[in-house]
């Protein structure tokens, strides 16, 4: 029994925001429906190279992209544009606890499935919209991707190096952080409609932007503008409000220190045998090793490079100050601790019995998350799901008419 056994969700989201909430939702045990277009479906789909390989080494048209947000649920190709499409719709939203859709503001107004139009056929579902910028202001109706938000929220104007340093200026983050984000924080506000819903009896309507997400995501920098009236810069892989907190260049490659307090510093000076630097009152306090980091860093930097970075991180970790190397993606999967949490799961796929994806990092003691199958081919589902719905020979029907796609018989 899932913790949220007994969920019904119409995934109407493509790409990633939406269908990482939808993912999160399944893997707790909801029900998940995902609508897709006929011969098209997600957008993602097509995102690839890379493509899963099948049993025999050969390269599908299932592209990496759409597996990291889609396992556990079930894929329904409809055409929404039409009246048939619509209906089919209707029927599985008449029966459905949660609504998820990442359209344009108002686009599904004009094929009645809408907040407004579904609500009157169940007034108990939890409809959850996530858009660029909202359903109001003044860019409600303009698109939004992850990277643009990025850069309007202010979140490149501090990351990266300084503009006047080797390869300074503005960068992304290496994965679409603001759909995560917005993707969980969907999942959190869907959850406690749900718990609302329990006490009122009522469904609602939740409007979630990602440049909203973001800008609450910004954190202690967007508070520490409004504390100081400055705006926060770039500063590579500096901290601004804690020293050492960075990476430093050892004799052979780059590791990381994370110095979160004064008993960690002077752990970290014992451990690495320099505690003269203790003698020096400008870097006993974090206060004070902010101000005066121009004058610690070089120091600690010469230093470093004595050694080879995991000798340096041995040594430090003895002394339990917070260390580490700086893994490719490869290495991150075979770190002892992410391997023994199981952060690697095998769900056989139809075309590939060892197909392994990156699980989830949810850990339950009495409702645990589970995988029941692998992310969806197109339509793999239809059959399964309409059929509550309609018969096998209405579902010919239709597939005849190209309103909905995928196995049938």
């Amino acid at each position: 029994m899932g913790a949220l056994q007994g969920i019904r969700v119409l995934d109407l989201s493509r790409v990633l925001a939406g269908p990482w909430c939808g993912q999160i939702l399944a893997d707790l045990g909801a029900e998940v429906i995902k609508i897709e277009r006929p011969r098209v479906g997600d957008d993602t789909r097509m995102w690839g190279p890379p493509w899963m390989p099948d049993q025999d080494g050969n390269m599908t048209r299932e592209s990496g992209y759409f597996q990291c947000t889609n396992r556990n649920k079930y894929s329904v190709a409809v055409d929404i544009t039409t009246p048939e499409g619509q209906a089919l719709i209707y029927e599985i939203a008449k029966t459905a606890d949660v609504v998820i859709e990442n359209y344009k503001t108002g686009s599904l107004a004009k094929y009645g499935l809408d907040y407004a139009s579904l609500s009157e056929l169940n007034p108990n579902i939890v409809y959850c919209s996530i858009t660029g910028f909202g359903q109001d202001g003044p860019r409600a109706e303009k698109p939004g991707y992850d990277f643009i938000i990025q850069g309007m929220s202010g979140l490149m104007s501090i990351t990266g190096e300084p503009d006047d340093a080797a390869g300074g200026g503005a960068q992304k983050v290496g994965v679409a952080v603001v759909d995560i984000q917005t993707g969980l924080y969907s999942t959190i506000a869907i959850q406690a409609a749900l718990i609302a819903r329990s006490h009122t009896g009522r469904g609602q309507y939740i409007d979630m932007s990602l440049l909203d997400v973001q800008v609450a995501a910004l954190a202690n920098q967007g508070m520490n503008y409004l504390a100081s009236g400055k705006a926060p810069q770039r500063m590579g892989n500096q901290h601004p409000s804690i020293v050492p907190y960075q990476t430093f260049k050892a004799k052979d490659k780059e590791f990381i220190i994370a110095c979160g307090n004064d008993k960690q510093f002077k752990d970290l000076c014992i451990a690495i045998g320099y505690s003269e630097l203790l003698e020096n009152e400008k870097f006993v306090r974090n206060q004070d090793r902010v101000k005066y980091r121009d004058e610690l860093i070089p120091l600690l930097s010469k230093h470093f490079l004595q050694k080879t970075a995991k000798e340096w991180v041995d040594m430090i970790h003895a002394l339990k100050v917070p260390v580490g190397v700086i893994n490719s993606i490869e290495d991150a999967l075979a770190e002892p601790q992410i391997v023994h949490r199981n952060l690697v799961v095998n769900i056989p796929h139809r075309l590939n019995e060892n197909f392994q994806t990156i699980g989830s990092p949810i850990k339950l003691s009495d409702t645990p998350v589970e995988y029941h199958h692998a992310p969806p081919e197109l339509g793999e589902h239809t059959a399964q799901i309409l059929s509550r719905f309609k018969t096998a020979e209405e579902l010919a029907t239709l597939k005849e008419k190209g309103i909905i796609d995928g196995k049938i018989a």
